[in-house]
Formats: C-alpha cells, structure tokens, sequence
C-alpha cells in the first residue's frame, strides 16, 4: 500500500505512541488579556480546541468513576449480595458500551454542535422531548455537585469527626470552584492528575484484593467464603434494586460526547476513547466490584444503610479493615476524596455547559448563553456554583439520608438519557436509509449498530419498570414515600414535558418524522478517499506489526 505523507510505516509501537501524543492545531489561539477573557465571545470566533487524546483516554477510563461505585455500590451489596452487584454491573456495561457506541457515531457526524447531545433531541425526536430531557440532564449534573460534596464530607468522618461537616464542604467547593474558572485547560489538566489516581487506586485495589483474599492477611484464605455464608444474594428483589445505581455508576460515561467538541481531531481522537470504556467497565468495574464481593459480606453492619455511622460507608475501605490491612483504609478513602472531588469538578463543568445549551436552544432564558473569549459560561456557571451550596446541608444529622435522596435524584436520570441517545442514533440510522446515504461515508460507524441501540433501550426500559416495582413496594406493602425517594426524577421529567407541550401547545405533534429529519444541517462531512485511506493504514499498521503488538495497535489507532 502506497503511504500517504507524513506517515511512517513500522513494526514497533511507535505509530500508537503517535495517536496519544498532543495533536497540533493549524491555527494558533490569540492570547488574550486576564480581564479581556471576560469579555462576550464573537460568533465569528475560532472555539478553543484544548482538550488532548491523553486527556479524553483518561475521561474514557474514569469519568464519573466516584460515588456511585466507590460508596453507592455499598448499599447494594447490602441488599443484593455480591452476585447481584455482578450481575447487574455486568448487565448495565453492556448496556453502556452499546450506548457509547451509537453516541461515538453521533459525536463524531456532528462534532460542531455546541450543545452535544443536547442538540440531537431537537434534530432527531421532538422539541418537547428535548426539554424535558435538556433539564432532567441539567438537574441531574447540578444535583450531584451537592451529592459529590456531601460524600466528601461522609469520608472526611473517617479520619476526624469533632470539625463541622460544612466546613470540609466549603474547602471542596473551592477547589472545584477554582479548576472550573480556568475553563477547559484547567478542568483538563486537573481531571487528568484526579483521575489518573483513581485508576491507580482502583488497580492498586485489585492486586490488593487478590492478594489478601488468597491468604495474604490475618484473616487467613478467604476464597469463596463469604458467597457461601451469609451468600451470594438476598432475593429477586435485591437485584433490581442494584440496577439503579449500577446506572448512576456508569452515569459520566456520555461525557465523551461533550468533551469530543474540545478535542482537535474528533475522528481520530473518539474511537480509540470508546474501546477504552470496554477496559473501564471490565477491568475497575467488574474486577474491583468482584473483589469487594468476595472480602466483604452483604450483612456487615457497618455498611452504608445498615444503621452504622457513615465513617465507614464505601465497600472498598471495609475490604481492608476487615481483614486488618494496616495503611490502605486511609489511602483509599484519601483517593475516595479525590474521587468526589474529580467528578463534583466533571459536574459543574458539564451543568454551566449544559444550561447554556438550553438556552441556546430556547430552552432556558436567552442571558444564559453568555459564552466569554476563554470558553467559560459565565451566567450558566454563576447558577452551579449557587446551586452547589445546597451542599451545606451536610452538617445534618442524619447525613446517610441526605445522601440517599441526592442519590436518587440522579440515579434514575441516567436511565432515562441513555436510551433517549439510543433512539436517536435509530431515527439517525432510518433517516440515512431514507436519504440513502452509504455506512461507509461516516467517520466513525457504531461496531454494535442498530441492534446495540435496541438492546440499551430494552435494558433501559426494563430497569425503569423494576425501579418502580421496588419503589412502591420496598417490602410486602406499598410505601409511597419510598417511592418518591427512589423515583423522584420520573415525575419531574413528565412535568416538564407536558408543560413544553402546554406552553407550545403541541399536542398534534409527538416526533419527527424521518422525512422531516434534518441530517445536512451542522453535519461535519469526512472525505470519503481520507476515510477509506485511514482503513488501509490502519490494516496496514496492525499487520506490519509484532505479533505482541497487535492488539496494542489495533486498540489505539
């Protein structure tokens, strides 16, 4: 095959080392003054390009990888015991990698939408939808600053709890206050420090677990013992329950089709980002989950709703105190910190972010689509950074409830989002059929296609209908006030979809029709001889390599 120039054919890794370095920008940023930065952005200019491949990677591996997982799963474990929790991770990362998938071909066919995903319910489905789903989305990310926040202050009682929780919530709004104003530079390079710990702390776990359930611990070999007695699984019904939060774990993941906008290079940059989701949800998900399966049981009593205090809430620092691992408790819960503090930081980015697109769309009041020359939404921020202090109700007593209502603000959000994304890439697929628009065209083609989508969608579906089940009937007898606490963003996204279609009155209209669709508009067109180039060099690349490089090269390129 002839090589195009300025590549270079090899056998070694260097043609993936290539791909993850920073990608050069053929147009130079004007420097702009501190206060000059403040200034309203032209339509007219340049967007700023400053996120690199090694900081989507990063996003890819970890984003959102925070409270759910690392104190959320604990509840679970407690009513689902370990094989529940497996299951229903298993099960929702499937689901996830298929969704990422039918984003991944979305994200790169319409890199320039400011809004994201945002924008695609408008094109693809239904204005109303679109705003029931623009503030179900923008609620769920404002509302986990404060659950981000809280968790901080829950971990911080591990080490000390005579100081008053509000004032470990203020030095963490700071913080994440302070990376946001630096705008996507500063949120970059900070998520990827705070998120490289994450998936050092998390391998860190695995071998750990490995090693202390195989005999390495006072406890002696532990193997299977605890899925024997007290079990693998309560019943039915804990397993359902473990959906939800299997959901919210994952919730973060779609972020990469809002940073794809920040990357120079979105064609390249995106498909190596998405394989890696596949590693994400196998390796620190399954792997890590595994482990706490097997080194803690589902009916200790100092997890998190098991009327314990919240200082021993995540599964992950049980997995060492139990078994009387000396120094990990502490570096756990160190990087559980960290954690929160990384993905409190992910969520008043996207919120300021996500409230401008609303009202750029007509969504939200105009005077929030203020962007200024260095990228930030000032008006949009101004409202996450208020919204955030909700945060102060830390200091309440009975913190572990605070946190199970944040939590269930949000974890139904992500079930509701995920096959909405679905069902646009469906009515994205069916308008190019229509327009007969080839596969092969597209920059980037979904490797679970039409089929991942209805699978996201019925799994989505059938994780709603369980919620509901174990909302309303948490026992043998109905408890309403269970069911608000654990369905509450259902009823708020119907609100705001009748009320759209009262305020626009249209009622006569429910969906677009695929003749309707507008697929040309805002679509970044790929020349199809480039893309049938980067095949070839790509084919090229794996086979000139070393048989142990193979797969390496094959992931990245």
């Amino acid at each position: 095959m002839g090589k195009r120039e300025g590549y270079e054919s090899s056998s070694d890794l260097e043609p993936v080392v290539s791909e993850l370095k920073v990608m050069s920008s053929d147009n130079e940023h004007t420097k702009v003054g501190f206060w000059e930065s403040f200034q309203r952005k032209e339509e007219a200019e340049i967007p700023r390009k400053d996120l690199k491949m090694s900081h989507l990677a990063v996003i890819a591996l970890s984003s959102g990888l925070g409270t759910g997982l690392l104190v959320g799963s604990a509840a679970k474990l407690r009513m689902g015991g370990p094989l529940a929790v497996l299951i229903a991770y298993a099960i929702v990362g499937a689901m996830c990698i298929c969704t990422m998938n039918s984003v991944g071909e979305l994200s790169v066919a319409y890199t320039n939408l400011e809004g994201g995903f945002n924008d695609w319910y408008t094109k693809f489905l239904d204005d109303s939808i679109a705003f029931a789903l623009g503030w179900n989305y923008w609620l769920q990310w404002t509302t986990t600053i404060s659950l981000e926040l809280v968790t901080a202050a829950m971990t911080i009682k591990f080490w000390n709890t005579s100081i008053d929780s509000d004032v470990f919530v203020a030095i963490f709004l700071i913080v994440i206050v302070a990376i946001n104003f630096f705008g996507v530079k500063g949120y970059a390079q900070a998520e990827f420090f705070m998120n490289t710990l994450k998936l050092v702390m998390l391998t860190g776990f695995i071998i750990m677990g490995l090693c202390v359930d195989l005999g390495a611990s006072q406890s002696g070999f532990i193997g299977g013992m605890y899925w024997r007695d007290p079990g693998a699984i309560t019943n039915f019904k804990g397993l359902v329950k473990a959906f939800a939060t299997a959901s919210f774990s994952m919730g973060g993941t779609e972020f990469l089709a809002l940073s794809v906008n920040e990357v120079r290079n979105p064609r390249r940059a995106l498909p190596p980002a998405i394989r890696l989701v596949f590693v994400r949800i196998i390796f620190f998900y399954l792997g890590s989950l595994t482990f706490v399966g097997l080194l803690v049981p589902y009916n200790s009593d100092r997890l998190l709703g098991a009327h314990s205090s919240a200082s021993a809430a995540s599964p992950y620092v049980l997995a060492a105190q139990l078994h009387g691992v000396k120094v990990v408790p502490s570096i756990i819960n160190a990087v559980i910190l960290n954690s929160v503090t990384s993905v409190a930081t992910a969520s008043m980015y996207s919120s300021s972010r996500l409230l401008r697109s609303l009202a750029q769309q007509g969504f939200a009041p105009k005077w929030f689509d203020y962007t200024d020359k260095a990228g930030r939404p000032l008006r949009a921020w101004m409202v996450s950074c208020i919204g955030s202090c909700f945060a102060f109700i830390a200091t309440f007593k009975h913190q572990d409830v605070v946190f199970n209502w944040l939590l269930s603000i949000v974890a139904l959000s992500i079930v509701l989002i995920w096959p909405a994304l679905c069902w646009c890439h469906l009515r994205w697929r069916a308008a190019l059929k229509y327009n007969n628009i080839p596969l092969d065209t597209l920059g980037f083609v979904s490797y679970t296609g039409v089929f991942g989508s209805w699978y996201s969608i019925i799994v989505n579906i059938l994780i709603l209908v369980g919620q509901f089940w174990v909302a309303l009937f948490p026992e043998a007898d109905a408890d309403v006030n269970n069911f608000f606490q654990n369905y509450a963003c259902i009823p708020f996204t119907i609100v705001c979809y009748v009320g759209h279609k009262c305020w626009t009155r249209s009622w006569n209209k429910y969906y677009l029709r695929v003749d309707e669709i507008d697929i040309m508009t805002d679509r970044t067109i790929y020349d199809a001889e480039t893309i049938i180039l980067d095949k070839q060099e790509k084919t090229q690349k794996v086979k000139s390599a070393k048989w142990w490089a193979k797969p390496w090269v094959w992931f990245f390129n």
